[in-house]
């Protein structure tokens, strides 16, 4: 059992919770089990501003008594924590121990960080235009490096397999490290105390406490090691992905094969053999230049997502498929007996319905709301509870129009848009490979609908005017172009008003003047 400091001072303990998870409950636990065990403790909270945007953070100290002095004064101790004098760094998910780190908050002096490494994705990360989120890995290497000891592993799925919080694993984790003078008896005493759940926060406390106590810690896995579960491709299929593997490279066939199931679930199985017939030049060109299949990989994975881009029809499949259903009902905690209602909040607009029409009609019509300046102004908010009768009609009714989706506006302005494309893809890969991936991964400004898409679209046609046709009359060097075109795919991801985007585009037309 561990002294209260090697220096004499209190024990510091850091917790940062965000909210339904626990912390103060955490904290109440730690606070009774050192009060019984005869500790002096003292335990302050500062409120999060918001969910995601910062965390709630307790603060303990506690220490030891000198029994044998009964006239020796009560320690004296601190309201808040000050960087490199934490004993103890808790952290209820990934982005909140770097948040620690970043303030000083941990320190190889003394701090045993405990993180769980899950991820809550904050705000920023669910806006951005392009992929936002933080690497975590980034978040374990510092941890590593900073904490004197670190205690990284998913805490959140280890609370959900014992149906408690994730509180209650911290606990056992915290109880695990043997930095605290309290025996693992001492806490589950406090959580028997508090009368709430008690049984299964006990099973989650015992799970953590055996896997610090074992070194048993799975840390953060890279998305590339997440594989989804198996599932066997449907029988129409299956020619196609053994046109996969046949006639595409080994390093694309994982993706491609993801394409085919994704293509074939949006649309039909006609719409998936399109996009492996729009491949075979981006992977003869690749061959053409001696690459290996990264090309051809890249193009794979943003065709598949362009090709099965939003719209009404593909939200309301989203939000009837039961894998989200059940994810739903496992996030609020439901009992398989209890219902839930699952209110959907929706706000379509004129883009969304003209996608639907024939161009005929649907070309006219956003052309005369542009002019009388309505065509984001004719947006209806509307609520639909999903799990009534009558929501769930509704969602299977737009849903069912997918067989009509092929007659609608927006795809048949998005094909010849997707065919030029690639065909600047395949042209490019004979004058530089990384030329081809830069103009291919443009696609990702490519996303979402309404004025979201506009936005996107704008941009990308704005590099590809700028950069990527100059590059292909072989006005730019080739590696000049690729470096150009990813600086200016940045900025419009980093600022979707466009204005950063505009400033590069100018600035490479300036450098093109003067090389001229």
């Amino acid at each position: 059992m561990a002294a209260a400091s090697e220096n004499g001072r209190p024990i510091g303990l850091l917790i940062a919770a965000m909210g339904g998870e626990g912390g103060g409950v955490l904290r109440q636990w730690l606070v009774d089990a050192a009060t019984a065990h005869g500790l002096a403790v003292q335990s302050t909270s500062i409120p999060g501003v918001a969910q995601r945007t910062g965390a709630t953070t307790y603060y303990i100290e506690m220490q030891t008594l000198d029994g044998s002095d009964p006239a020796a004064a009560r320690p004296v101790m601190s309201l808040y924590p000050l960087a490199g004098s934490v004993d103890i760094m808790v952290a209820s998910e990934l982005l909140e121990a770097a948040r620690a780190m970043q303030n000083g908050f941990v320190t190889p002096n003394c701090t045993t960080l405990i993180a769980s490494t899950h991820r809550v994705y904050a705000v920023a990360e669910r806006t951005a235009m392009g992929d936002g989120r933080f690497d975590g890995t980034r978040v374990l290497k510092a941890a590593r490096g900073l904490a004197q000891r670190a205690i990284l592993f998913d805490m959140d799925a280890m609370a959900r397999q014992h149906d408690s919080v994730i509180n209650a694993v911290l606990l056992g984790a915290i109880a695990g490290t043997n930095r605290l003078p309290i025996p693992a008896s001492g806490f589950e005493d406090a959580i028997r105390d508090t009368g709430r759940a008690v049984e299964a926060n006990l099973a989650a406390f015992r799970a953590g406490f055996a896997a610090v106590e074992r070194g048993d810690l799975v840390a953060l896995l890279p998305d590339s090691e997440f594989k989804r579960p198996w599932r066997a491709d449907p029988p129409m299929v299956e020619q196609l992905q053994h046109r996969v593997r046949d006639e595409f490279p080994g390093p694309a066939r994982t993706v491609l094969r993801e394409g085919v199931n994704r293509l074939f679930d949006y649309q039909s199985l006609a719409y998936a053999e399109l996009y492996l017939q729009r491949l075979i030049p981006i992977d003869r060109a690749e061959r053409d230049a001696d690459g290996h299949g990264n090309l051809v990989r890249e193009v794979g994975r943003h065709l598949a997502l362009w090709m099965s881009y939003e719209d009404v029809i593909q939200v309301a499949r989203a939000k009837l498929n039961p894998v989200r259903q059940a994810r739903i009902r496992n996030e609020v905690g439901a009992k398989p007996d209890e219902p839930v209602r699952i209110r959907e909040y929706l706000k379509p607009g004129l883009d969304e319905a003209a996608a639907l029409l024939p161009g005929w009609i649907a070309a006219p019509l956003l052309a005369l709301a542009g002019k009388a300046g309505l065509r984001d102004r004719l947006n209806i908010g509307m609520t639909i509870t999903s799990t009534s009768l009558w929501g769930h009609f509704l969602l299977r009714l737009l849903a069912s129009l997918r067989p009509l989706r092929g007659w609608g506006y927006r795809y048949h302005s998005e094909q010849p848009l997707i065919d030029h494309w690639i065909s600047n893809i395949a042209k490019a890969a004979a004058l530089d490979l990384g030329l081809a991936a830069e103009i291919a991964a443009c696609q990702r400004l490519l996303k979402g609908y309404g004025e979201t898409h506009r936005h996107g679209r704008g941009s990308f046609d704005g590099i590809m005017a700028t950069l990527v046709e100059p590059a292909l009359r072989r006005e730019m060097d080739a590696e000049g172009a690729a470096q150009a075109i990813a600086r200016a795919r940045e900025a419009a991801l980093a600022d979707p008003e466009g204005t950063a985007l505009q400033a590069v585009l100018m600035t490479e037309e300036k450098t093109e003047l003067a090389a001229e």
